[in-house]
């Protein structure tokens, strides 16, 4: 049983290792594709944007304050305001939601 973890520890290991490596040695010359360019630029947005999302919505007790939340946030950052003015204003929608709705 032990050493049954032990192998599927060293293949997740590979596997991930072969993943970051292919690339880098495949790939050596530049790419020069725009498609391809904003493509992988965008990638790491994508990714956070994927992890996070679901977090921002059911974190709170309430689906509705992590949707207000959500809401204020996106509104703040379309109107380029700094990270921490969104955040907060983020999080004061969420507590105020959520005590909007504790009241009914």
């Amino acid at each position: 049983m032990v050493h049954n973890l032990y192998i599927h520890i060293i293949v997740m290991a590979v596997v991930t290792y072969l993943i970051r490596m292919l690339p880098l040695v495949l790939l050596k010359k530049e790419i020069t594709s725009p498609f391809v360019r904003s493509f992988l630029y965008y990638v790491p947005f994508a990714c956070l944007a994927a992890m996070t999302f679901p977090a921002i919505i059911y974190a709170p007790d309430l689906l509705v304050a992590g949707i207000a939340g959500f809401a204020v946030a996106l509104v703040l950052s379309y109107l380029e305001q700094s990270l921490i003015v969104v955040a907060l204003a983020a999080c004061a929608a969420v507590f105020v939601a959520e005590r909007l709705t504790s009241l009914f």
